[in-house]
């Protein structure tokens, strides 16, 4: 009950925060935060959400997200909406503006905001994301089942019980497509039981007996590529049929020529082409670890935390997924992984080369077990990226844990990963590989260190120019003037009065002044 409690008063502190009931036009969360849709996003007050003590920071993007870490986000989102929707319900009409002057001002700072980020491709991705996202957790727990079996099997225990898990386990990947479909088509804004219903032709039994491009097609070929495609081919389809047929025949004829045109587009097309796409993936991400496995880890180590920063990420969710369901697990995951523990290694040089600043060395404290656990936005805004080299040397010690993971693969240790979204210690019950449980668990372990290791010294030799000293490591005692790491007088800055804060980027505050320019 003391649980409820918490996660209700963080959401009843969140929501006058941004503006109250009526600013808020939609609310979604994915793993760590929470999406709202504002209408008018100068409502909001960004210094008092990033006090709250279970903020972690803040992100503008096409939503304002909040960050409050996996669990509880999951646990305040239906709290907010509860709580937005008894503030619609007892809301007083408003006399003062009207609905359309309050409409076109919350219009045109949406439309500010969004156009600095809202490139065509990114639209894309995101869309792409918000397909793949919600399958996340079905994915992880069918994961952990999976390799508790694997696990069993392995062991000789349990024989009767080893059936019933593999059902458990392999039900969901049967019939990914479908549910593929199904959210494809309510993104891109047809029905969604029809997306649903033509993707399911691709896993379908009776497609065995059917030849296409002189091969006979078999269930599930083209997976979840097939699925996306065959459903956005239905909403297209879908969205002529509502325009030129009659209303009085919508209803009967709209759903027959929609299933059907785009259900003998999939038969006989969209199955074959997605097929062999979607071995092509497989084998280009064979023959790259195979044969440059240590230098192909290593750039995607590297890259993976700005990707995350720009939302380009986005585009290996599709990528994941059909490895998955091609192998069984995806052998790009553990190596991106390693991008965390460059950054978890990047905090630990942080925290000892700033011995004087206790408010950030508080906030590394308070943040690293989230770290551990894969999840970086904590020390991402409010410790690397604020401090800018930090954030590089932390992609440095990413790189060389992916390319640690890389060369193993390459010498055909091959280390994957049976769902997505977890990293960290936490995608260690979600491991599979080659050469059995123990030698993947060993080998994902080691990267990890080899990660963390390499962030931190790269980190505390080249993460810290004299004058980012000077400006950081100061005391915070209550004095006229302290002396800074370099012998110089620095004036004390006013004590950061919440430990548990983690400064989002440009967060006003004794370590990150208001705007001030991430330093290189």
């Amino acid at each position: 009950m003391a649980t409820e409690d918490k996660n209700r008063a963080t959401a009843a502190a969140i929501l006058p925060l941004v503006g109250g009931a009526a600013n808020v036009s939609s609310i979604a969360h994915c793993m760590t935060r929470l999406r709202l849709g504002l209408h008018d996003r100068s409502l909001v007050d960004d210094e008092a959400l990033k006090a709250l003590p279970a903020v972690m920071g803040v992100v503008e993007d096409d939503t304002y997200q909040i960050v409050l870490g996996p669990g509880t986000v999951a646990r305040v989102t239906p709290e907010f909406e509860q709580l937005v929707e008894e503030g619609r319900e007892t809301a007083p009409p408003q006399a003062a503006v009207s609905s359309d002057d309050l409409a076109a001002q919350g219009a045109a700072i949406k439309a500010q905001q969004k156009a600095k980020n809202a490139t065509p491709f990114k639209l894309f991705l995101r869309k792409i994301a918000n397909i793949f996202v919600p399958l996340i957790p079905a994915l992880i727990g069918c994961g952990i089942i999976a390799g508790l079996n694997g696990l069993l099997v392995n062991l000789g225990w349990l024989p009767a019980v080893t059936p019933a898990l593999a059902a458990m386990a392999s039900g969901f990947m049967a019939l990914i497509a479908v549910f593929v479909g199904y959210n494809t088509a309510k993104e891109f804004g047809g029905t969604p039981i029809l997306g649903g219903a033509v993707a399911a032709i691709i896993v379908f039994p009776g497609v065995a007996n059917i030849d296409a491009f002189g091969q006979t097609l078999s269930p599930g070929q083209g997976g979840v590529l097939g699925a996306l495609g065959a459903a956005v081919l239905a909403v297209y389809v879908e969205k002529w049929c509502r325009r030129w047929v009659p209303e009085a025949l919508d209803v009967l004829v709209t759903p027959t020529l929609t299933v059907l045109i785009s259900g003998l587009a999939t038969i006989f097309g969209l199955m074959y082409v997605a097929g062999e796409i979607s071995s092509a993936i497989g084998t280009f991400a064979d023959w790259l670890l195979s044969n440059g496995g240590a230098g192909a880890g290593f750039v995607l180590g590297g890259l993976f935390l700005p990707l995350v920063m720009l939302g380009l990420h986005q585009a290996l969710i599709p990528i994941h997924t059909t490895l998955i369901e091609q192998q069984g697990y995806t052998v790009l995951l553990p190596i991106l992984a390693m991008a965390g523990a460059g950054q978890v290694g990047a905090a630990m040089a942080v925290y000892f080369r700033l011995p004087r600043n206790e408010s950030i060395r508080r906030t590394i404290k308070s943040a690293l077990p989230a770290g551990l656990l894969g999840v970086g936005e904590p020390l991402i805004y409010g410790v690397s990226l604020p401090l800018g080299r930090p954030f590089i040397t932390a992609c440095v010690g990413g790189a060389f844990g992916g390319g640690f993971v890389g060369l193993f693969n390459q010498l055909g240790d091959t280390v994957g990963s049976t769902a997505i979204g977890p990293s960290g210690w936490a995608l260690f019950p979600l491991l599979d590989g080659n050469h059995g449980l123990g030698s993947t668990i060993a080998i994902y372990g080691a990267g990890l260190l080899v990660g963390y290791v390499a962030g931190f010294l790269a980190t505390y030799f080249f993460g810290f120019s004299k004058d980012l000293l000077t400006e950081f490591n100061v005391s915070q005692d209550p004095a006229p003037s302290t002396v800074a790491a370099t012998g110089g007088p620095h004036p004390t800055p006013d004590t950061d009065t919440d430990p548990g804060r983690a400064n989002g980027p440009g967060s006003a505050g004794p370590d990150f002044p208001e705007k001030a320019p991430a330093r290189v």
